[in-house]
């Protein structure tokens, strides 16, 4: 396993462990306010922490499954497979008040492009999603993992990464994308609940 240390998140008011090949995307180029990004350049893995206001009108059991399959249709992605999907369980240590904070996750198998690119470049890529639900402040947190599977020759990835089958990440002396991403959930921390503005009064 290699080493993950703490890394900050929103100036420091969330923390979470994972290892230090991930790069903040942020010092490359723009990142929108309520998203952290990190991304193993070499790779092509990438992790993203949002933020957002929390959907009502989504039951707590399989949320993390409904974000799933939002963030595949906003992607244009194809062949979406749902292959896990956890129970609903509550999230020690990071409810607010007396109200306590819920967790989901799920996994699916897509094939996506990257960035612009066509059909003809997509990759088939493994994609890890947490939602977890803190009630107290309305918002819904979603941790999400991207793996490839799968480069396709056409994808801009093919020239860092190479095309074909990726190499497993045990195999490069890597945590598995699975394990950075359990260890990401367990390890998710609130240092600051002023991050949420008046929902935190």
């Amino acid at each position: 396993m290699e080493p993950s240390p703490q890394r900050q998140l929103f100036g420091g008011a969330i923390s979470t462990t994972f290892p230090l090949r991930f790069e903040d995307v942020s010092n490359i180029r723009e990142v929108p306010d309520h998203q952290e990004v990190f991304v193993d350049p070499a790779r092509d893995e990438s992790l993203i922490i949002e933020l957002l206001e929390m959907k009502h009108d989504v039951p707590d059991d399989g949320s993390a499954t409904w974000f799933l399959q939002d963030l595949a249709s906003e992607q244009g992605a194809e062949g979406n497979i749902v292959t896990e999907q956890s129970a609903v369980f509550e999230a020690q240590g990071l409810g607010y008040g007396n109200t306590p904070s819920v967790i989901t996750t799920a996994a699916a198998q897509m094939a996506i492009s990257k960035g612009r690119q066509g059909r003809e470049a997509q990759n088939l890529v493994k994609v890890y999603l947490a939602n977890l639900r803190l009630k107290g402040v309305q918002t819904d947190v979603l941790i999400t993992a991207y793996e490839p599977v799968f480069i396709s020759p056409s994808s801009e990835s093919a020239r860092s990464v190479g095309a074909g089958l990726t190499v497993p990440a045990a195999d490069s002396g890597r945590t598995p994308m699975a394990d950075v991403f359990k260890h990401v959930v367990a390890t998710f921390r609130i240092n600051d609940w002023n991050l949420f503005g008046a929902a935190a009064v």
